[in-house]
């Protein structure tokens, strides 16, 4: 253990392992910096999550250096659209910058994959190990925290010139500091499981467009089943909303109307299922402030780093991790901690109008009449369909502007209008 004298000290502290935490304690440790992470978890742990890497995840995660481990998992090509009667399938768009490709890893492998991976370029991990308090200075900067060894329960203090809390969707000491929620905002309801299935390798994940409630109302959300290529499939429902009347919905029931109810090849029943399902709520689209303090930046999960237009959240830890690691790189060769404050305007310039344009995107379809009309039209036009791809999965070109490009620029600058 590299705790010593019953403290810990390091020139950037990571509260939290997952997916922001090791792509922030990759890139710093890559630059010599002597980082440390306290994770809460032992890992391998598991993650409810729909395992699906899109190629933004790939990207960040082959520059990561971590090619060879995608090389084990199951690559897939694009996505199937189902609803209202009619069946899709989307290759992913060729891209400048992303691959056309993207896998399905269970989380429970992937974090301990890139957790190693971090760790072999000099980042230290202390799993197993909880902030259990937040001390703060007379200036608002984090002067230590308290770790709780959950083994035996002993304490310990750590300490650091700079902080990332990367701690997930609960954030317990974003809240600590004073991060929260603003209300109004959408969140995510997302429940899933594992079933076994002949078409385990697909070469396409699949999501069913047209869900509905008991009383027959199509709902802002989606079904999915991500293969893995084990013998499994994820199996999952997720609901995207900002309006109470959806938030009471008991997304156990609904998962199970899905499973019921999904295309016959992949023969899902209750004799598939391999494992009780789990949910959580995730908050999306930056509605988390603030993100950043004296000496802490908010990042991932923790900072509601999620994609409001379709719920996904790896690729984004993976991005802000890489954001909060060039700043803090930065404050420290420059020994100026006041970069930090810069953390709030580069995050707004790279996702602040894309994450607007995806609030007013659920606004919109937490009417179940707008909402039907959108899918059938988008289920009835490989075109159009093929347009929301990319701007759903945020894989807009700059080089090169096309139908999606245009559509999404007059979306923003609706959205950049609308208080």
């Amino acid at each position: 253990m590299w705790v010593t004298n019953e403290s810990l000290h390091a020139e950037v502290l990571i509260i939290g392992g997952g997916p922001s935490g090791s792509s922030a304690a990759y890139w710093l440790a890559m630059r010599g910096i002597d980082v440390s992470v306290i994770e809460k978890k032992t890992f391998p742990r598991e993650k409810t999550c729909g395992d699906g890497l899109t190629p933004r995840s790939v990207k960040q995660l082959e520059s990561m250096g971590m090619s060879d481990f995608l090389s084990t998992k199951h690559r897939y090509i694009g996505l199937r659209s189902v609803g209202f009667g009619k069946t899709m399938e989307l290759p992913w768009p060729n891209h400048p910058d992303f691959p056309s490709y993207g896998y399905v890893v269970t989380r429970s492998d992937l974090d301990l994959a890139v957790a190693s991976n971090s760790q072999g370029v000099g980042a230290k991990y202390l799993f197993g190990a909880e902030v259990s308090s937040v001390v703060l200075d007379d200036h608002g900067a984090i002067d230590h925290v308290v770790v709780s060894d959950k083994s035996d329960g002993s304490k310990f203090t750590a300490s650091a010139d700079y902080y990332i809390v990367a701690d997930g969707a609960n954030s317990r000491v974003g809240r600590a500091l004073g991060a929260a929620r603003r209300k109004g905002e959408p969140i995510g309801l997302a429940i899933r499981t594992y079933h076994s299935s002949p078409r385990h390798d697909d070469n396409y994940i699949e999501s069913q467009l047209e869900v509905r409630d008991e009383s027959g109302r199509v709902m802002p959300g989606y079904g999915w089943i991500f293969p893995l290529g084990d013998g499994r499939v994820n199996v999952g429902f997720g609901l995207l909303t900002n309006r109470s009347r959806w938030k009471s919905i008991n997304t156990s029931n609904e998962l199970n109307r899905y499973i019921a109810a999904a295309p016959g090849y992949w023969a899902l029943s209750k004799d598939s299922e391999l494992r009780p399902p789990t949910g959580g709520k995730l908050p999306m689209g930056h509605s988390i402030e603030p993100i950043s303090g004296r000496n802490f930046l908010v990042i991932g999960d923790a900072a509601a780093s999620i994609n409001p237009f379709n719920g996904e959240g790896i690729s984004y830890g993976y991005e802000t991790g890489r954001i909060a690691a060039d700043l803090l790189t930065r404050c420290i060769e420059e020994k100026d901690p006041t970069n930090i404050a810069e953390y709030s305007q580069i995050m707004q310039d790279r996702y602040g109008l894309y994450y607007k344009a995806g609030q007013h995107f659920v606004n919109l379809i937490a009417n179940p009449k707008i909402l039907s009309l959108t899918v059938w039209a988008g289920m009835h036009s490989a075109p159009l369909m093929a347009t929301v791809l990319r701007i759903m999965a945020n894989l807009l070109r700059e080089d090169k502007k096309g139908a999606p490009e245009l559509i999404y620029e007059t979306a923003i600058k609706v959205a950049s209008k609308i208080p």
